[in-house]
């Protein structure tokens, strides 16, 4: 053996036990508190009993208490009414509970209290409304199936003790994520998607669309539909109400133009789906409960909120192009949406007006008058499908501006449409 090829032995050697150094200095420096798979006893639904075994995860979950203003000045977790920014909705939501209150929603660890507290809520309210509000919602079905939803609001809410919990998306038996929400199993099986049979990455999505949807209720029953039989967009959507499906036909009338109108709600799940990030792979959890590390363990943060207060951790995983410059082509899409957004919504308020105007003229033509409140009620239902979402157009912006463009047109035709049945200029 010459002098070379002894020392490429002896380099070898070192390297050798360098790498066994190495392995074993990681096993020892493994964290003790490494995740370690516990079982919760059913229907276990305080988070504090959870976060006994899932420290990160609770510790993240409780910041859900801080309530902030949004960074862009949409949205955010403090309460105000939307109606301060944009008036218009008063008028839009005329004669119905919106109208009484529509205040920003905190997060979600205040569901129940801020349902129990709003103004749209009295003794009338059905138990149907806190389907979305709390975990006991798995346990209350499997007892009574549909039937709860019909059931005063009152009779079930002061058994229920937390709102939504860890429960909500988590078997507690496994961890494994699941959905508990019946409306959207349902609403998935019709149009052949299989929750059950759903991979991770789609339930990373699924737990979170399970209630970030629109919906309605089913007259009689108060069972919850959502209404995707024709697709998810909002034309689909529309097409779909137009059959008046199980009998439904209106949310309300609206008392100055007698237009049966349609309230949405929430529809993120919707938008987001055809969206850009969607059709990328990116989940809902990928953005909004992004991976965090703490003492080297890697988990996901249940502090669920705006990216736009996680920008590193929820963006520059894609995103090379620094914080900086995703924060500003955020708050460039919420602008222009929420400017086109208004503009919709103040053309929609005038054209309840001129509607009314119209129809205390003698001899209006009721005929045209009928067209000009379908026209109403097709521009609202556009308008309100984007300021129902959560994200100000960021979650599908061309699709949004195009239906927010879809809802001033059809606005304007509506104004048309009254002042030609009354064969004057009223606005």
């Amino acid at each position: 053996m010459n002098k070379s090829q002894k020392l490429m032995c002896v380099f070898l050697a070192v390297a050798v036990i360098f790498a066994g150094f190495v392995v074993t200095r990681i096993a020892i420096a493994k964290p003790s508190d490494a995740i370690k798979l516990v079982q919760i006893p059913a229907n276990e639904h305080d988070p504090a009993v959870w976060g006994k075994y899932y420290p990160l995860q609770y510790n993240s979950y409780n910041k859900m208490n801080e309530m902030s203003p949004s960074p862009t000045g949409y949205g955010g977790s403090v309460v105000v009414q939307k109606s301060e920014m944009q008036p218009e909705m008063l008028t839009l939501f005329k004669g119905m509970a919106f109208s009484k209150d529509y205040g920003e929603d905190r997060g979600h660890v205040y569901s129940m209290h801020d349902l129990k507290e709003t103004k749209r809520v009295n003794e009338s309210t059905k138990a149907a409304c806190m389907t979305c509000k709390t975990s006991y919602l798995d346990e209350i079905y499997k007892e009574i199936g549909w039937s709860y939803a019909s059931k005063p609001l009152a009779e079930v809410a002061d058994k229920v003790k937390h709102g939504i919990s860890c429960d909500t998306c988590h078997d507690p038996a496994t961890m494994n994520l699941r959905v508990i929400n019946p409306a959207f199993i349902e609403a998935q099986a019709r149009i052949g998607i299989d929750v059950s049979k759903a991979s991770r990455d789609d339930m990373r999505t699924y737990v979170c669309a399970q209630c970030h949807s629109e919906y309605y209720f089913e007259p009689g029953t108060m069972k919850i539909i959502f209404p995707w039989d024709k697709g998810l967009t909002a034309e689909a959507m529309y097409s779909y109400y137009a059959d008046t499906p199980n009998g439904f036909a209106q949310d309300w009338q609206h008392p100055d133009s007698k237009a049966a109108m349609l309230k949405a709600q929430h529809p993120d799940y919707e938008m987001y789906s055809s969206g850009s990030h969607a059709r990328s792979g990116v989940s809902c959890a990928d953005c909004h409960m992004p991976f965090m590390r703490e003492n080297g363990q890697k988990y996901s943060s249940h502090w669920v909120t705006s990216p736009l207060k996680t920008l590193e951790e929820s963006c520059s995983t894609c995103h090379d192009q620094g914080t900086e410059w995703a924060f500003e082509r955020i708050k460039d899409i919420q602008d222009r949406t929420f400017n086109m957004q208004h503009t919709a919504g103040l053309t929609i308020a005038k054209a309840h007006e001129a509607i009314s105007k119209a129809d205390k003229v003698a001899n209006v033509n009721q005929e045209e008058l009928n067209k000009a409140r379908e026209l109403i009620r097709e521009a609202q239902w556009y308008w309100d499908i984007v300021a129902a979402e959560n994200s100000m157009g960021f979650h599908n912006s061309p699709q949004i501006m195009s239906t927010l463009n879809k809802a001033n047109e059809l606005g304007h035709k509506a104004i048309e449409t009254a002042n030609r049945a009354a064969n004057i200029g009223i606005l």
